[in-house]
């Protein structure tokens, strides 16, 4: 953990409603500037592999995530540099030629299903969040998402859904929650729930003498 700053991790299954919490806190913290930070900036590039082959990634599995590249961003950042991070590309699995730059910020918030699953990442956090959401909400969500931003079929969704979500989720995203300082749930909106987590937050700068 670094004094200079706050870094918060939020993690659960996917669609779980983990970005919608982080754009939740983040608004609540509107007088804060927050750099944010999503682990899907940091799914390997798949450039070199056969397009056809890509598709039979298990982009569920934590070794679809470039952990070595995102502690090195992360590092800079708490250390108080700002970063390039990557973008990627979910239709053809690779990464763009631009990156998106991310300017050092006092809270750093990364969200993702394996926030927490990395253990030299999870020592740097301060605040450690998951979002346990219901199955059947969770497989709602997925399906709008991908259906409407990916433009990916119903039958695909579902498919990659029994065949790798749901056993990637069971063996390698739920037993993160074990990790967690703060447990919240995902099924609906919840006010209260992110006012305690602003509450922790400013008491956390608080300590670190990071406001007035």
């Amino acid at each position: 953990m670094n004094n200079n700053n706050i870094f918060i991790g939020i993690a659960g299954g996917s669609g779980s409603g983990k970005t919608s919490i982080s754009k939740q806190i983040v608004s609540n913290l509107s007088k804060l500037k927050v750099a944010l930070i999503e682990q899907d900036f940091y799914y390997k590039d798949l450039s070199k592999i056969d397009l056809n082959k890509r598709a039979e990634i298990n982009f569920d599995h934590p070794e679809s995530i470039d952990f070595i590249l995102m502690k090195k961003q992360l590092s800079l950042l708490l250390n108080g540099s700002n970063i390039d991070a990557p973008i990627y590309d979910f239709t053809n699995h690779t990464r763009k030629n631009e990156t998106q730059h991310i300017i050092y910020q006092k809270i750093i918030i990364m969200e993702g299903i394996f926030s927490l699953f990395n253990a030299d990442i999870c020592k740097m956090m301060d605040l450690k969040i998951y979002v346990n959401t219901d199955d059947d909400i969770r497989i709602i969500r997925r399906i709008n998402r991908d259906m409407n931003e990916r433009h990916r079929t119903l039958s695909s969704i579902t498919e990659q859904y029994y065949a790798t979500v749901r056993p990637m989720h069971i063996k390698f995203v739920e037993p993160t929650k074990k990790y967690a300082d703060i447990i919240i749930s995902g099924n609906k909106k919840n006010d209260t729930t992110i006012g305690h987590i602003i509450t922790k937050i400013k008491s956390l700068m608080k300590n670190k003498h990071l406001v007035k």
